[in-house]
């Protein structure tokens, strides 16, 4: 039975963790729901806490050497991960709008043309959320908004395309004509593989280059910041990129 107790809170640090991890890989094979897939999360934080108590009281009390100590020190410690990284995906969630699709320009949002039918199953349509959306970013996003660049528009719009490239999106349109141009592009997150489609629209105006940019998840209500932090990378590289052309 100690054998059985020593195994048990050895492993339990190390089960939370994989359990956690696998929650992605099986909703992109579609062996899991979205729901069951965060299911799978939130049991592996209560395993992780469960992990951090349990192996701490044990060494406590049995008192281990120091080999089954260390073990013990390791376990806790992917417990303490497998807990902490849902918690702060929780908290990084309430700390941003329920919003999911954003906007440098909150007047006339740049529209979708060529990954309209890439979403035609997704169950966030490719139509501005509107001005509720458009309200809640001025709040949480104000930072973000267009941004005008002296050069010329093929400059900008071949940069532009070889960052979106090297961002590793997948490239559905770039189109330039008559002084305008614009770029389509589809985003994947890495662990659960959602889908987040961009568009970059470029204007020639008197100063320069006018760039516009859009992000919108296809799935979910909220996106836990992720297309504002695409917005705000994506800027912030262009111009090292053009440096570098």
């Amino acid at each position: 039975m100690n054998t059985v107790l020593r195994i048990a809170v050895a492993a339990s640090g190390f089960l939370a963790l994989v359990l956690l991890l696998v929650a992605g890989p099986l909703y992109q094979l579609e062996w899991l729901g979205l729901s069951q897939a965060f299911g799978l999360m939130r049991w592996a934080f209560y395993l992780g806490v469960t992990s951090v108590v349990v192996t701490l009281g044990y060494a406590i009390w049995r008192r281990p050497g120091a080999r089954f100590g260390s073990v013990l020190a390791l376990s806790a410690l992917t417990g303490l991960i497998a807990a902490y990284i849902p918690l702060n995906q929780m908290q990084a969630a309430r700390s941003v709008p329920p919003i999911h699709d954003i906007s440098t320009d909150l007047d006339n949002p740049p529209e979708f043309v060529d990954v309209i039918p890439l979403r035609a199953n997704a169950p966030n349509p490719p139509e501005y959320a509107g001005e509720e959306t458009a309200e809640q970013q001025r709040v949480a996003y104000p930072d973000l908004g267009p941004v005008i660049l002296k050069l010329p528009l093929d400059e900008v719009h071949e940069a532009a395309e070889q960052l979106v490239q090297r961002s590793g999106w997948e490239l559905v349109a770039s189109e330039r004509d008559n002084g305008m141009a614009r770029i389509e592009a589809t985003d994947t997150t890495r662990w659960f593989g959602f889908k987040d489609d961009v568009v970059i629209r470029l204007q020639t105006v008197e100063e320069g280059v006018r760039l516009d940019m859009r992000s919108k998840s296809r799935l979910g209500r909220g996106d836990v910041g992720t297309n504002a932090e695409r917005i705000r990378t994506f800027i912030d590289a262009l111009p090292l990129v053009l440096n570098d052309s």
